[in-house]
């Protein structure tokens, strides 16, 4: 069906033409045979059928004016066109306006008319708009044939309009949709009428009070009218849609924006033409006064009367976004909140600020009420600030999306919801994810608990000790100077110092990471100093600088309006302190970045430059805020705008864009007002059609999209069995690759916020945006919620092989610029690691900066391999298939159903007939080519030849069975292994269509078998049904893992020759490699779990390529680059995508917004929008990272602070405080000679660190080398071993200091026995089960260092200086979120009862370490630590 009239008059003409359906047969008969009957032989008769191009025969048919026509061939394909005006078509319209109608043809109702024609034999043709007819004709002579559609039914709709009275509508479907909009419910037809009676009734009231007149009132008119009726018929497509087709939302645009407007004019007057209220004075500005409430009447009325052009140019956005872009810039700007990621949110995250600001009000008001004595502070107002600070810091390390937080409520309060929904998604593979975040969210409460209670003790004492009043003079510049200072070092200098470029001039970075010299990169990456200098300055910003500056502000200020009660309206006063204050303590906590600029311009501009305009510092700093956020709105798109039209550097790519450039130069001072209503309304400035003019969309938050077009990956899981096996969807490239870009994305949740925070991606803030780039992932990372200790963001993938466009821009971002030697048209050269003075103007002509080139982050590398190449000829088929039985074999004695396989009658009885002498399997698909145990002389596959080739591998897979089996050649099992792998080879075949010879069929075939498309055909094979495990568990497995011995054969082809090897080889293959299809969801679950390796074959079917690759994945660390990319680009080049494919329909596929402009990276950036506007491969969810996961920044910060840390660790250090005062009682020693279970005893076993194995023993470690009796210690009751002996004695001393000189210690006794060697650090010492120890695994202190934290308490100077102590926060090999159960474990003492035991003796040094203790990361640490 076309598309519907556009109108009902097209509706009517257009059915009025499909029901006049008449032809009048003879006169178009006639005017052929006049031209044809010259010819000797042309016969003119009707064509039988659509395909009749036979010489005379005429076809009828409607031209695109619904004019009838016919059309005779004539020779040789060429033909006649009956004209215009045939005979008898007055006749026949009268008879077609009679019967129009009608269902069928009546014969009586054809006109006379003149002329002969003996038309006798077959039914003529009709084409009727693309439908072909067969008419049943008789037409006798001087009789015309008329014929006639079907009549169309004629719809009518019942309307209720009082009860019992209906009316019908006459209208078609069609033409009813072309004239209304189709409402979806009654709640719509009630918000409908009621919108349109509200939208009458206040146009009726502003036109009565007459704030219209002349020609403004009929515009006025215009303007209600338009907004009654988008409520019948929406305006489709709208210039403020983000969707394409009918969007029901945007219908009720008009008619809300034009009943608050309404209201606000009514409004507005109705305070003008009030009493007068106080004069308020701001800033020299007279507010709510009687000319200012009528100045904002007459905009707004202006702005009413403005609607019809507001709307074309879609200025005002639909109503949910709108609403939640207030409720987002009222919170963000007002509270210091974060950014809103639904409207859902929006209102949360402003309804629990307006709840902090309203409790904060009232201590507030009450402390600024009551005088305030000489010199102090009141204890109300310190309570106030306490409170402030503590529920400031709460909500910035809270999100604004309550999903987690309500669903861990949920957990707790409602078991029974979670488990219900628990075995609703058991059936898919679990995601660890969402019990990582509700973990990780508990982990931040329990720390708030403890912290807030802190933070409100330690802020209520400082503000009640009077030191901002004591010192006010001298403090706040203090202050200001130290957070310019720290600010200017962390959030400039150093990193301007870690950038690739700094400030243009240099060609590589100052401070370089580690990983900056490495080709590859081998492990994660390392925490330089200069990072942990960042985090540090960056924490006593933070907690420190910034909460003083706003505490001493509060103070001072509420000590001037207690001082000025009449000067100042109290309550107002208060509301102003309460919101300045919770604003400016959460964006100095969430975004500090931002905050030493705010702060010198707030200084600067009322306490030197305007110092009689000052409010007091607070309300200062408040407004400096606000104005400096939108005077950097205005700074990016500024400078996107000159990046962009800059014409050095602008790439046409379109014609328009060629006429576009000139014509824009005139208009620049409309361009510069236009950025600076952008920037005040944070609206995007988009390029229009991607050209050099610019106009102003409309207001969005910071989310940017306004509908959620999360990529979902097509795989098993998802889609039908039939697709799977007939069409195989989701096969592209595209499809299959966006795992890895989810991967990326879990593995950004884990450490991008403390990578932030390690200033390893530099400055960043709110809606900033980064492109990742290696050598095959390019991804744009969107940051949308910034808050303190969280990061919400969304990544976008794109396309592995993209386009032309984006390999260029690809290449751009990549490239160095170190070797350009050009200063403009000559080549003198530069200094050394100093950039050309080309190079460094070109970079400053960029909407991006390189700010990392080597970001370390954790994925899949990707190798594939051609299938083709390497099963190109017969010998590699060979080999396959003979990894493929092996395998089978493999699988069959492993597999627990063995004996049940084994003792089933059906598969014996099957089976029994192949042990039969002569007996061969001659099936077609076998081959002396590919099968190595084919018998040539019974011309197939016999149970003899089997054995002669792979009875010696059963068997010895059988001897490593634990339980025994008979292994002949006539066995049960060599019978069950011969009838599987001939039923897998059999399975093979017939995948391949029995065409196993050709290349293409065979690997057609084994990509079928390898996703377990497994067709049993022949009546011999039927017995696998028994057990399906049959094939599940063993055949399936087997030729993914044959797949993978093959591969590894061109490594090393003679590896596998022993069967020892080759089953080691498959066992550890089972157990660390994951060989699936790709479709599998076991595949996407794999990679999620962060499996090390996993093997696929890939069927790779392009409009130029049908071709299969094996594709293996190995974990490893990736090397990224991190390109900043100006948000303002990014926004504006979003925006204009949305506005040309949706508004102007621009369906070009070449269309030259999306040409390369390597600029702005134009391509990489509108690729990269929601779908369908762009094409990404992957968009991500918004992703919450919090810095909690980072383990870095953890082993550097310390775990959270909670009830249960504090707990643990007073156990633990009242624990020790008891042992050593047990021990110093008993044998006067010191605590830590007691930590491992008491005080004396000799020398002669010394630290592990102090004693390295040698190859000869020496006298330094042979002397007092035997163990000694322990002393009587303190009566203790029984206790656990730490050796893990479980007799309950004590554990033995770990001795310390060692002894440096030979012979026995002054301090102990001498040996009674001669030297006796040490036992040799074994597994078993490093194992330890009690708290007391003071040996622990771990990397932090304090309060937080629970789990894996080194005890403190060693003596002073115990560590030798050649040797360092050991920093566990830059290992990467230890597990720092490990549980307590495994984190705080100490470190063993050695046993003494080694020698009772009969461990060999020796001395230490004759004991090398074991290998596996060696390569434990977590034991090797220890080995070289000394304490």
């Amino acid at each position: 069906m076309g598309s519907p009239p556009s109108s009902l008059q097209e509706a009517q003409r257009g059915r009025a033409a499909s029901h006049s359906r008449a032809l009048t047969l003879p006169s178009a008969l006639h005017f052929a045979s006049s031209l044809l009957l010259t010819r000797a032989g042309a016969t003119v008769h009707e064509a039988c059928t659509f395909d009749d191009t036979s010489e005379g025969a005429v076809h009828y048919f409607y031209d695109e004016s619904g004019v009838r026509r016919s059309y005779t061939f004539g020779l040789a394909g060429g033909g006649y066109e009956n004209p215009v005006g045939q005979q008898g078509e007055q006749a026949a319209n009268g008879a077609w306006d009679r019967h129009s109608h009608s269902s069928s043809f009546h014969s009586t109702d054809v006109p006379e008319a003149a002329g002969s024609l003996n038309l006798l034999q077959p039914r003529p043709v009709v084409l009727q708009g693309m439908q072909v007819r067969r008419v049943p004709l008789e037409i006798p002579e001087e009789q015309t044939l008329m014929e006639e559609a079907p009549p169309r039914a004629q719809h009518s709709y019942k309307y209720w309009l009082l009860p019992g009275r209906w009316t019908s509508v006459r209208y078609e479907r069609l033409a009813l949709l072309a004239l209304l909009d189709r409402t979806r419910g009654l709640v719509e037809n009630i918000l409908g009428v009621g919108l349109s009676s509200l939208v009458a009734f206040l146009g009726y009231l502003l036109l009565l009070k007459g704030f219209f007149t002349d020609i403004w009132v009929f515009q006025f008119c215009l303007v209600i009218a338009s907004c009654q009726y988008s409520l019948l018929k929406s305006v489709q497509p709208d210039a403020a849609s983000p969707m394409h087709g009918h969007n029901w939302v945007i219908a009720y645009s008009r008619p809300v924006y034009f009943c608050i407007c309404c209201l606000l004019i009514w409004l507005l007057d109705a305070l003008g033409s009030a009493q007068p209220f106080p004069p308020v004075s701001l800033y020299g500005l007279t507010l709510f006064s009687a000319s200012f409430f009528f100045c904002a009447r007459d905009v707004a009325t202006v702005f009413t009367l403005c609607f019809p052009f507001v709307f074309l140019l879609g200025l005002l956005p639909q109503v949910n976004t709108c609403l939640m872009y207030l409720l987002e810039q009222i919170d963000m700007h007002g509270f210091g909140g974060t950014a809103a990621t639904s409207p859902l949110t929006a209102v949360f995250s402003l309804s629990r600020s307006l709840l902090a600001a309203a409790l904060l009000y009232g201590f507030c008001l009450g402390a600024i009420k009551t005088p305030w004595p000489e010199q102090h502070v009141p204890v109300l107002f310190s309570v106030f600030c306490g409170l402030l600070v503590a529920l400031s810091y709460h909500l910035s390390r809270q999100s604004s999306d309550p999903t987690v937080l309500w669903s861990l409520i949920r957990s707790k309060l409602f078991p029974e919801l979670e488990e219900r929904s628990l075995e609703t998604a058991r059936a898919e593979p679990p995601d660890p994810l969402p019990d990582k975040m509700r973990q990780s969210v508990r982990e931040v409460l329990h720390s708030d608990l403890v912290m807030c209670v802190v933070i409100a003790v330690l802020t209520f004492a400082i503000s009640a000790s009077t030191v901002f009043i004591a010192l006010k003079s001298v403090l706040g510049f203090v202050l200001y100077a130290l957070a310019g200072a720290v600010g200017f070092f962390t959030h400039y200098l150093l990193p301007q110092l870690r950038k690739q470029l700094p400030w243009f001039c240099l060609s590589q970075p100052v401070l370089k990471p580690l990983e900056y010299s490495q080709y590859e990169v081998r492990g994660a990456a390392q925490v330089m100093w200069f990072e942990k200098l960042s985090a540090g300055l960056q924490c006593m910003e933070k907690y420190l600088i910034y909460p003083a500056v706003v505490l001493n502000a509060l103070t001072v200020d509420a000590h001037t309006v207690v001082s000025h009660p009449d000067k100042f309206c109290l309550y107002c006063r208060a509301l102003l302190m309460t919101v300045a204050g919770l604003k400016l303590l959460r964006s100095a906590f969430c975004c500090p970045p931002q905050q030493y600029l705010t702060l010198a311009f707030t200084v600067l501009l009322f306490h030197f430059d305007y110092p009689r305009l000052s409010q007091g510092f607070l309300l200062d700093y408040f407004l400096m805020s606000l104005l400096c956020s939108k005077l950097w709105d205005l700074l990016y798109k500024l400078r996107f705008v000159l990046t962009y039209i800059a014409p050095w550097q602008i790439t046409w790519g379109s014609a328009f864009h060629a006429f576009a450039q000139p014509f824009a130069v005139p208009h620049s001072a409309m361009l510069f007002v236009q950025a600076l209503l952008s920037a005040l309304f944070s609206t995007p400035l988009n390029p229009l059609l991607g050209s050099a003019v610019f106009i102003m969309s409309y207001a969005r938050p910071l989310k940017f999209w306004e509908r959620d077009y999360n990529t979902k990956r097509v795989d098993h899981s998802n889609t039908r069995l039939v697709t799977q096996l007939d069409r195989n969807p989701g096969a592209d490239d595209n499809n299959l690759n966006s795992i890895f870009y989810e991967h990326l994305t879990r593995s950004l949740q884990h450490t991008l916020c403390g990578d932030l925070v390690l200033g390893r991606w530099g400055n960043y803030g709110p809606g900033d945006c980064f492109v990742l780039a290696s050598d095959y992932l390019n991804a744009l990372v969107h940051l949308i919620e910034v808050g303190n200790g969280l990061v919400t963001f969304q990544l976008r993938g794109l396309e592995f092989r993209g386009t032309y466009c984006q390999q260029r821009e690809v290449e751009a971002i990549t490239e160095g610029v170190e070797e350009d030697e050009g200063c403009c048209c000559c080549e003198p050269g530069h200094l050394p690691r100093v950039l050309s003075f080309n190079a460094a103007f070109g970079q400053r002509w960029l909407a991006w900066e390189v700010t990392a080139s080597k970001y370390v982050l954790e994925g899949y590398s990707i190798s594939d391999n051609n299938a083709a190449s390497m099963l190109q000829v017969f010998d590699l088929r060979k080999i396959l298939i003979t990894y493929y039985v092996k395998s089978i074999i493999y699988y069959v004695s492993r597999s627990p159903k063995l004996e049940a396989w084994l003792s089933h009658e059906g598969i014996a009885t099957a089976l029994r007939p192949v042990r039969a002498p002569g007996y061969a399997d001659s099936d077609p698909t076998f081959s002396l080519s590919v099968d190595e145990d084919y018998d040539l002389r019974l011309s197939g596959l016999s149970l003899p030849s089997f054995c002669a080739v792979h009875l010696e591998w059963i068997q010895y897979c059988a001897s490593r069975r634990g339980q025994p089996v008979d292994q002949d050649w006539n066995s049960p099992l060599v019978t069950l292994c011969f009838g599987l792998c001939v039923l897998g080879r059999r399975a093979l075949g017939t995948a391949s269509h029995s065409m196993s010879a050709s290349l293409e069929p065979f690997l057609y075939g084994l990509h079928a078998l390898f996703k377990g498309d497994f067709r049993i055909t022949s009546p011999r094979d039927e017995w696998v049904f028994a057990d399906m495990d049959l094939l599940h568990r063993v055949v399936a497995p087997g030729v993914r893992m044959a797949l993978k011995l093959h591969q590894d054969h061109f490594t090393s082809p003679d590896e596998y020759e022993e069967p020892a090897a080759l089953y080691d080889a498959i066992a550890a293959n089972e157990e660390r490699l994951v060989i699936s299809h790709e479709g599998d969801p076991a595949w996407r679950s794999a990679i999620l779990s962060n499996t090390p390796s996993l093997l696929a074959l890939r069927h790779v079917l392009d409009d130029a390529s049908d071709e299969y690759k094996i594709i293996m994945l190995n974990r490893r660390h990736l090397s990224f680059r991190v390109i900043k990319v100006n948000r303002e680009c990014v926004r504006g080049l979003w925006a204009g995508q949305q506005q040309e494919l949706v508004f102007l329909r621009n369906r070009n596929p070449e269309r030259g917004s999306i040409q390369n402009a390597k600029q702005a990276l134009r391509n990489m950036i509108n690729s990269s929008c929601d779908q369908p506007l762009g094409y990404p491969i992957y968009v991500s969810p918004l992703t919450t990272s919090l810095a909690g996961s980072h383990p870095q920044l953890r082993a550097l910060w310390g775990g959270p602070v909670s009830l249960g840390a504090i707990a643990r660790w007073l156990l633990h250090s009242w624990e020790r405080l008891h042992k050593g005062c047990g021990a110093g009682c008993n044998s006067g020693g010191n605590v830590d000679d007691s930590d491992c279970g008491g005080g004396g005893g000799g020398s002669g076993l010394t630290s592990l660190a102090s004693n390295p194995p040698l190859a000869q023993p020496t006298p330094e470690n042979t002397a007092g080398g035997g163990d000694q009796p322990l002393p009587p210690g303190p009566a203790w009751g029984p206790r656990p071993s730490l050796s893990g002996s479980g007799d309950g004695r004590p554990p033995p001393l770990l001795q310390w200091p060692p002894p440096r000189l030979p012979g026995p210690s002054p301090a102990s006794p001498a040996p009674t026995e001669g030297p006796r060697p040490s036992r040799p650090p074994g597994p078993g010492l490093l194992s330890s089960e009690g708290p007391s120890g003071k040996w622990s695994l771990g990397g932090r202190k304090g309060l937080g260092g629970s789990e894996g934290e080194p005890a403190s308490g060693s003596p002073k100077g115990s560590t030798p200086k050649s040797q360092a102590p050991l920093d566990l926060s830059l290992s990467p090999d230890i597990n720092t979120d490990a549980s307590p159960s495994r984190a705080a474990q100490d470190f063993p003492c050695l046993d003494g009862s080694a020698a009772e035991s009969g461990t060999p003796t020796g001395a230490l040094g004759d004991w090398p370490a074991p290998a596996e203790e060696r390569e434990s990361p977590a034991a090797q640490p220890l080995l070289e630590h000394q304490y």
